[in-house]
This record gives C-alpha cells, structure tokens and sequence, in this order.
C-alpha cells in the first residue's frame, strides 16, 4: 500500500482561539483531500504553569475540523505533552499538535514504485530558507528520545549535521 509522507507542526494560540482563528483553514486541507489528519492533540499551559492536555471538542466546539483518528496510526507519532518546544508556551497560551500524511503524493508513489522506483530521498525545507544547527540538533534528539533512531543512527547524523 502506498503512503504519503507522514509531518507534523506545532501551532501555538492565545486562550482557545483555534476554532475561530485556525480550524477553518486545516479543514479545508482535510476537505481538499491533500491531507489525511493522522493525529490532533491540544494542550494549555494554565495559571501557575501547569501544563494540561485539552479535548477537541473544548478547542472546536463546532466540529469544524472533520477529524476520525486512524485504526492504524503509525508508530512513532509525537505526543503533545511530551514535545520539548511546549516548554516555552506562555501562562494562557494554547499549542496544537498537527500530524498528518500528504495524500496528495500517494498515486505519485503508487506510480514510482510500479515502475520499480523507489524514494530516494525526502526532505523538507522549511519556509524561512533553513534551519539554524542548534533546532536540527533539537529535532534530532526528539527522534532518538521517541525511538525513532537508534544511538547509531543518532551519531551519523549528528555529525552530518555538525559537519554541513
């Protein structure tokens, strides 16, 4: 079975203002079929800091986002309150956490691999032009911390990335 590449962000928010301000644009990319929402999960740092998971129903009261979580979600998918970057969410604030496949390129793969292709290589750039070392060396240490590299696979890229 083809799958597209599997992403994730993390948006933050004041109070709750997902539903009004957010939710109408991720569904219409849910509604467009470019992407399958894989996970969404929300958390808030209330007064005296604490910080707590919220429902989706609390954060889209509406149901604007159409979202049916996956019988089969794959394996290593972040979770909200485990994500490093929530450490400086401000008292008051709300962050989302946004995991999806990009539909969009799975009969592209479909097609690639019956021509006895493969994928070679995916990347992503991000919109400011790149990534400073320190948010790499980040990134890479919250793949080994959830398993998804081994130390092994850890080091090799370290040093790629301290070398580039």
């Amino acid at each position: 079975m083809a799958v597209g590449p599997v992403e994730y962000l993390v948006v933050t928010f004041p109070g709750g203002r997902f539903a009004d301000a957010i939710a109408p644009a991720l569904a219409d990319a849910v509604g467009s079929e470019a992407v399958r929402i894989l996970d969404l999960a929300f958390a808030r740092r209330a007064a005296g800091g604490a910080l707590e998971r919220v429902e989706l129903r609390e954060m889209d009261p509406q149901g604007l986002v159409p979202f049916d979580p996956p019988d089969d979600p794959p394996a290593g998918l972040p979770q909200i309150l485990g994500l490093e970057a929530l450490g400086r969410l401000p008292e008051g604030s709300s962050a989302a956490l946004i995991v999806w496949e990009d539909l969009w390129s799975v009969p592209l793969t479909r097609v690639v691999q019956e021509a006895g292709g493969r994928l070679l290589a995916h990347e992503r750039v991000p919109a400011d032009g790149g990534d400073d070392v320190i948010t790499l060396l980040e990134r890479l240490a919250d793949l080994r911390q959830r398993g998804v590299l081994t130390d092994a696979e850890f080091a090799e890229q370290k040093t790629r990335i301290l070398a580039d």
